[in-house]
C-alpha cells in the first residue's frame, strides 16, 4: 500500500471551530509552559523525560496521525500552522513533537498487521520512541548508505555505522535503512526495526552541541547484530522508499515550517528591542535603517511560509513533491540565517551575551543541516529539473 493510499484512506475533516481553539491551546501552551522548559533545558544542559511525558499527555504528538491509530487526524498543511508555534520555544521541545508526528508516515504503508500493532500504534501513542536512522559517517545520506545485512534464515545480521542519529541514545527502536550485502545504489536496500540497545549495537551518547541543547545524538556501531526479518518493513528494496518518500520529504517541509516558527520569534524580539533600544534619545526603530531591516525580515519570512505551504499542499495533492519540499527547505534554511542575523543585529554587542535571541541565533545554525544540507537540496531539485 503506498503513503498515498494510506492518507487519503484515513483523511479526516477539519472542524475549523476545533482547530482554532486547539491552535490557540498549543499558542498558550508554548509561551507559558514552553517558555520554562527553555529555562530549565538551557540551564541542564538535558531534555526531562518529564518533557516528553507532557506532551504525550496533552496529545501533542499524535497530532498527525490517523484516528484510527489514537492520533488526531490533521492533514498535514493544517498540523504545520501547529509547527510553526512549537518552533518559537526550545528547539529539543520542537524536535520531540516534530519526530513523533513524522515517524508513523514512514513505517504504516509498508508495516502489516503484525507490525502495525508492535510498532506503528505505540509509537504513535507515545509509548515506544522510534529514531529515524539514516545518516552515516562515511557515506551520503541515500542509495550510498554502507550499512550492510546478511540474511541467515529468519534473521539478518546488521554491520555498519551511523552517526548524528536524533534521539538514538534514548529511543528505544532505530528505524534503520541498510542494504543487503553485495547490492548497489537503492536495489537490495532494507527499512529494519532495530532494537537500539539489542546485542551487537554498541550505542556512544555524542558530544554536546552548539544548538538544539538537551536533544541526544547516537553514533552507532552495528557488528553483526542480529534483527528478525519480521522486523523488516516492506520487501527488500524498499528500504530507501520507506526512509525517503516516507519519511524525509514530508519531514523536510516540515523543518522548512521550523525555519519560519524560529524566524517569527527572532523577528518579534528584533522589533520588541527596536522599540525599546535608544540612541541619541529616540528608538531605534525610529531609525530607517532599522525599519528597513525588519520590513525586510518581514517580507523574508512570509515569502518561506508560503512556499512551505505549497511544498505541504503538493506533497498532499500529488504524494510527490520531493522537489517543492527541497525548494522549500533550501530557501526557509536560508531565510532563518538572514533573519537571525539580522535580528542579532538589532540587539548590538547585549545579544552576544546568553540571552533568547543568543539560544535562537544557536538553534538557527542547526536547520542547515537537519534532513539536509543546502547544497543537497540543490541537488534534489536539480535532478528533478533535469529528469
Amino acid at each position: 500500500m503506498t503513503t498515498a493510499a494510506v492518507i487519503d484512506a484515513e483523511a479526516t475533516p477539519v472542524d475549523e471551530t476545533e482547530f482554532a481553539a486547539l491552535k490557540d491551546e498549543v499558542r498558550a501552551y508554548v509561551e507559558d509552559q514552553g517558555e520554562r522548559w527553555t529555562e530549565l533545558i538551557e540551564a541542564e544542559h538535558r531534555v526531562p523525560t518529564d518533557l516528553w511525558d507532557e506532551l504525550r499527555g496533552r496529545g501533542y504528538l499524535s497530532l498527525a496521525a490517523p484516528r484510527s491509530l489514537g492520533g488526531r487526524g490533521l492533514p498535514f498543511a493544517r498540523y504545520l500552522e501547529l509547527i510553526e508555534l512549537f518552533s518559537r520555544p526550545h528547539a529539543s521541545l520542537r524536535m520531540i513533537v516534530h519526530v513523533s508526528n513524522g515517524l508513523w508516515r514512514a513505517m504504516l504503508p509498508y508495516a502489516n498487521d503484525e507490525q502495525v500493532e508492535r510498532f506503528v500504534r505505540p509509537q504513535v501513542s507515545g509509548e515506544l520512541r522510534v529514531a529515524f536512522t539514516l545518516t552515516e559517517p562515511d557515506a551520503g545520506t541515500g542509495a550510498d548508505i554502507k550499512s550492510s545485512v546478511v540474511r541467515e534464515g529468519d534473521t539478518y545480521y546488521l554491520s555498519g555505522q551511523k552517526h548524528m542519529i536524533t534521539f538514538g541514545n534514548s529511543a528505544d527502536y532505530l528505524l534503520l535503512a541498510a542494504r543487503m550485502e553485495g547490492t548497489r545504489g537503492a536495489e537490495g536496500m532494507v527499512a529494519l526495526m532495530v532494537p537500539a540497545h539489542g546485542e551487537g549495537v554498541e550505542n556512544r551518547l555524542m558530544a554536546d552541541t552548539m544548538g538544539v541543547t538537551g536533544t541526544d545524538h547516537a553514533h552507532l556501531i552495528f557488528d553483526r547484530a542480529p534483527v528478525p526479518v519480521a522486523n523488516r518493513l516492506g520487501e527488500e528494496g524498499d528500504g530507501l522508499e520507506v526512509a525517503v518518500g516516507g519519511f524525509l520529504v514530508p519531514s523536510r517541509i516540515s523543518v522548512a515550517m521550523t525555519c519560519v516558527g524560529l524566524a517569527g520569534k527572532a523577528l518579534d524580539l528584533a522589533v520588541a528591542r527596536a522599540k525599546e533600544r535608544e540612541t541619541f534619545g529616540k528608538p531605534i526603530a525610529t531609525r530607517q535603517a532599522i525599519s528597513f531591516r525588519l520590513a525586510e525580515m518581514a517580507a523574508d519570512l512570509q515569502a518561506a511560509r508560503q512556499l512551505t505551504l505549497y511544498a505541504a499542499r503538493t506533497w498532499e495533492e500529488r504524494r510527490g513533491g520531493a522537489a517543492e519540499s527541497s525548494m522549500a527547505k533550501m530557501f526557509a534554511s536560508e531565510m532563518l540565517q538572514r533573519v537571525t542575523d539580522g535580528a542579532l543585529q538589532v540587539f548590538g554587542g547585549i545579544g552576544f551575551f546568553k540571552s533568547p535571541i543568543e539560544r535562537v541565533y544557536r538553534d538557527a545554525r542547526a536547520q542547515r543541516f537537519e534532513e539536509g544540507t543546502v547544497e543537497v537540496q540543490k541537488q534534489t531539485i536539480a535532478r528533478e529539473l533535469l529528469r
